[in-house]
């Protein structure tokens, strides 16, 4: 997500800039709230860190269209490093299929009183947002065998995603129609804007000890670092966040480039030394 110059990686650093952009109103409802903000992150953890995303792949069936694909089998190899092919996802699909129908059993069970949304909110959060987009994804797209995965197996979890599908189509009808930009245009747009973020906090106490300005890469370490790492100038670190000013391709803007510290590493550059 780009706003202005600022471009964002990953969606909880995503979500997080969004709320700080647009603070609870009548037009913009507050999405998550001080009850609800804890159990969203260890929602997040639990889809993304317990790994109910990195197994999920590996629940489909072998002759599934997808391994045929050379795009996805070049973005997967691009996710878990050299070496990795699509027969290593046929193999672990037993592993795979243990893992995320445990952890199904686990959303099954906190809808065990019959709440409607996970926080036992009267209107959907941030945390069922977390919590509920792979399951969807998993649901809609991974065709999981239905001797594992079902309403009947697991109604309650079917009900919560249905749910949510619903409240997320009455959002979209409600919300202005998007303008769309071929890839080109939307670069000029973003090179020719100005930044948005005017914080550029650097913690002196960051347990990195990486100073303002030093020349730095930055990567997430749960996958896709192995074949690409940003790199560029460190203007802002926190617990949360950290921002490097990288130069565009021509070299005449500068663009800043956020991402979340959880699961994302900074690093001096080599070059950086010399």
């Amino acid at each position: 997500m780009a706003i202005g110059r600022d471009v964002y990686l990953d969606s909880r650093m995503i979500i997080q800039r969004l709320e700080q952009l647009f603070p609870p109103s009548e037009q913009h409802p507050a999405f998550s709230s001080k009850a609800t903000v804890g159990l969203a992150a260890l929602l997040n953890k639990f889809t993304v860190d317990a790994s109910l995303f990195r197994n999920a792949v590996s629940i489909m069936s072998p002759d599934f269209p997808v391994f045929a694909d050379a795009a996805f089998v070049k973005d997967r190899a691009d996710f878990f490093g050299k070496g990795w092919k699509a027969d290593d996802l046929k193999q672990q699909r037993p592993e795979g299929l243990v893992h995320v129908r445990q952890c199904f059993d686990i959303t099954e069970s906190l809808f065990a009183d019959d709440r409607l949304w996970v926080g036992a909110t009267e209107k959907p959060t941030l945390a069922d947002l977390e919590g509920v987009w792979s399951i969807d994804w998993i649901i809609s797209d991974l065709a999981p065998p239905k001797e594992y995965f079902s309403e009947d197996v697991y109604p309650k979890t079917y009900s919560w995603r249905n749910r949510f599908k619903t409240e997320l189509e009455k959002a979209r009808a409600r919300a202005p129609k998007p303008t769309a930009l071929q890839g080109s245009d939307a670069v000029q747009a973003v090179l020719g804007a100005d930044f948005s973020d005017k914080d550029q906090t650097v913690d002196a106490n960051d347990p990195t000890q990486v100073k303002v300005g030093t020349t730095v890469e930055l990567f997430p370490t749960d996958g896709g670092g192995f074949t690409h790492k940003d790199k560029g100038r460190l203007i802002k670190l926190t617990k949360d966040e950290v921002a490097i000013a990288v130069e565009s391709e021509k070299g005449s803007v500068e663009v800043h480039v956020h991402a979340p510290r959880w699961n994302f590493r900074i690093s001096e550059a080599r070059d950086a030394r010399l």
